[in-house]
């Protein structure tokens, strides 16, 4: 059993739900060579955070943006954390909503998904920048 650990960074996205899959599949050469194992993907943000969702349609990334919006809107007078904007604390609570991890099974060297999953990153920020992930990889062989 090996363990490697690997950080990425992302390239900024605008505000909504990104699919990152390839990204992360692509940016990690030491996960094509793993035969069975799992991976941690942990993403290094309070204000953004990462699901596993249908990877087919754009109607599901639309949808679910539009969903945390309404169930977070932005610049609300009850909200005290403003400093860095109005759409900074509900970048916080859909974060926490979200969560910033996701563990996922790796087989012959790639990510073991279902038929329509993939990994998104959800930006709630209208420019919230570049971001960062770290993959803990813990697997066996050669893929």
């Amino acid at each position: 059993m090996q363990v490697s650990q690997h950080e990425l960074k992302l390239s900024p996205r605008s505000r909504g739900f990104h699919l990152i899959t390839s990204e992360i599949e692509n940016g990690i050469p030491a996960l094509r060579t793993v035969t069975s194992g799992i991976a941690h993907v942990f993403l290094k943000h309070t204000s953004a955070g990462l699901t596993l969702n249908e990877n087919a349609s754009p109607d599901v990334r639309r949808d679910l943006e539009t969903i945390f919006n309404a169930l977070v809107p932005d610049n609300r007078p009850e909200y005290q954390h403003t400093l860095e904007g109005p759409d900074d604390m509900p970048a916080h609570a859909k974060s926490s909503l979200l969560g910033t991890g996701l563990t996922l099974p790796v087989s012959n060297g790639r990510f073991n998904l279902g038929t329509w999953q993939g990994i998104y990153l959800c930006e709630p920020r209208n420019g919230g920048g570049a971001r960062r992930v770290v993959v803990t990889i813990i697997g066996n062989g050669t893929a």
